[in-house]
Order: C-alpha cells, then sequence, then structure tokens
C-alpha cells in the first residue's frame, strides 16, 4: 500500500465492519425465525401405533376410517347457525340441552328451525363415590320435544372409570327412555377437566375406549342408535378410533367456520353459546349430516 491509499484505510475499517455487522445480524435473525413457534403442520401419521402425536400436529393413522368428505369451503356461518352450501347434502340443525336450560318453550325451539335435540338423560359425579342422577328435567324435555316434532336423542355425561360402570349407565338411560320416542343417537358423552379432581383424572385410553364400547353395545342390542362424543384431543389421543369406528361420532369444536376433525363425522357440535327461540340463555348448536339426527 503506498502513503497516498493510507487515507483510505478508515474507510476499509468502516465497511468492513458494517458488513461484518450486517452479517452479524442475519444470522441471529434467522436462528431465532427458525426457532420461533410456528403452526403446525397436520400430517397424517403411516405408523398406526403413534397415536399419541396429536400434541406435534400430527393425526394419528387410521385406515379404515375414511376422511371426512365435507368441504372446508362449503360451511358458512349465517345469523348464528352454520349452515353446508352444497345442495347435494342434506342435513339438519340441533342443539343439545339439559336442566341448565331450565323450562324449554319446545314449539318455539322447532319454530325457530331447530329439527332435532339430544337431551341429558343423566350424569355421573366427579367424585370418588361417582353416583348417578338423573337430569332433573328429561322425562318433561323428551316428551315435550317429540310433541313439538323434534327428533330425539339422549346422552348421558359419563364419569365411568370401569367398563362394569358404562354398562350400568347405559342401563340407566336406557331405564329412563323405554317409554319415550327415540329417534336420534344415544350418546356416550365422557369428558375430563385436568386439575378439577374429576374421577377420570389420567384414566388409560385403552380404558376409555373399552367403556365407551360397553355402553355402545349395550345400546346398540337394545334396538337405539349409539354415538360416541369427543372433542379433537379425545379422538386423536385418548379413543382408539378404530374400535368405536361402527358408532356415531359426534364431534365438539367451538371455534372456526369449519371442523377441524381429518376423519369422517355425522355430527358437529359447533357452538356453546347458541341462541334459539323458546330457550332462555345459551344454548348448544350442532349440524348433523346423514340421517342419524
Amino acid at each position: 500500500m503506498n502513503l497516498r491509499d493510507k487515507k483510505y484505510i478508515p474507510y476499509y475499517i468502516l465497511a468492513s465492519v458494517i458488513i461484518l455487522s450486517a452479517v452479524f445480524v442475519v444470522v441471529i435473525i434467522d436462528f431465532a425465525s427458525d426457532r420461533s413457534e410456528k403452526p403446525p403442520e397436520v400430517i397424517i401419521v403411516t405408523e398406526p401405533e403413534e397415536t399419541t402425536r396429536f400434541v406435534n400436529g400430527d393425526v394419528p393413522y387410521y385406515p379404515d376410517i375414511p376422511a371426512s368428505a365435507y368441504l372446508h369451503e362449503n360451511f358458512v356461518m349465517e345469523d348464528g347457525r352454520i349452515r353446508y352450501l352444497d345442495d347435494t347434502v342434506s342435513y339438519s340443525t340441533g342443539i343439545d340441552v339439559s336442566a341448565f336450560q331450565g323450562d324449554i318453550d319446545w314449539d318455539a325451539v322447532a319454530a325457530d328451525g331447530i329439527d332435532f335435540a339430544i337431551i341429558r338423560a343423566g350424569l355421573r359425579g366427579y367424585g370418588a363415590k361417582g353416583s348417578i342422577h338423573e337430569d332433573d328435567n328429561v322425562r318433561k324435555n323428551l316428551a315435550e320435544a317429540a310433541d313439538a316434532g323434534l327428533r330425539v336423542g339422549v346422552y348421558f355425561y359419563s364419569q365411568a372409570i370401569t367398563v362394569e360402570e358404562a354398562i350400568e349407565e347405559a342401563e340407566f338411560v336406557l331405564d329412563i327412555i323405554k317409554d319415550y320416542q327415540i329417534d336420534a343417537p344415544v350418546v356416550f358423552d365422557w369428558e375430563n377437566e385436568p386439575g378439577v379432581g374429576m374421577r377420570t383424572d389420567n384414566l388409560p385410553g385403552n380404558v376409555l375406549t373399552d367403556c365407551a364400547v360397553a355402553f355402545c353395545e349395550k345400546i346398540k342390542d337394545a334396538g337405539y342408535i349409539p354415538c360416541v362424543y369427543f372433542n379433537l384431543t379425545d379422538a386423536y389421543v385418548r379413543y382408539d378410533l378404530d374400535e368405536i369406528s361402527d358408532y356415531v361420532f359426534w364431534y365438539a369444536q367451538h371455534e372456526g367456520v369449519a371442523p377441524k376433525f381429518y376423519y369422517q363425522y355425522s355430527i358437529w357440535q359447533y357452538s356453546d353459546s347458541g341462541k334459539v327461540d323458546g330457550i332462555d340463555g345459551y344454548v348448544d348448536l350442532n349440524i348433523c349430516f346423514d340421517s342419524v339426527g
């Protein structure tokens, strides 16, 4: 370097510092972005035994259960109700109710476009004893909903932890409904809420599946349509869907305009805050495909 070039040394140094700083920033941003939380892609797992990977965005693989045929783009929300925009697909709109809804004007419900109702028959308590109780309004609701022209089914809020308890629940339901018109599904509604001390906490998935099968087989043997209610986590993580695929699937998801459940289902409970004439307060809303509800 000659003397004439020495005066440019500070500029060379400054340029080098700027370039190195820019490279450092790019590397840091790239490093951080690779580790930022991204929405998981839904991947169909190719090994059937990998049934607990939903937490990583994967869906358990059941080759004998068809994927849902209902297209996301055909679901629309209009006036608080989900509708399906395909003239070749028939569906009906329904509610599910319990004593929490109080006294219901079923004629007003029917006039508001509701086609079917699934009514709580009873429940098992959360505690260790797990006592069974009849819903306070079940018999009134069963009679009046049918008189108003709705198709009627029932559900039992299960806390079964053994097959014997599930059979007991089914027998309890059958004793209630034997004198009523039941032309929609009879539902095993097992639910769990970690952290509140429910007796079902940490129940193994295979035991839950066995309970559902025991309940549904008892219902089927009595001549009714058996059904299993579940949310996405229960479906993908707890249940063995192969074992319950002979029964109606009733799927619960209260956000979004299209269901996220990958496999075929018959009923989608899409809201727990619906408004229907004849009912004070909120009520669960459902869309039902096929002829099961």
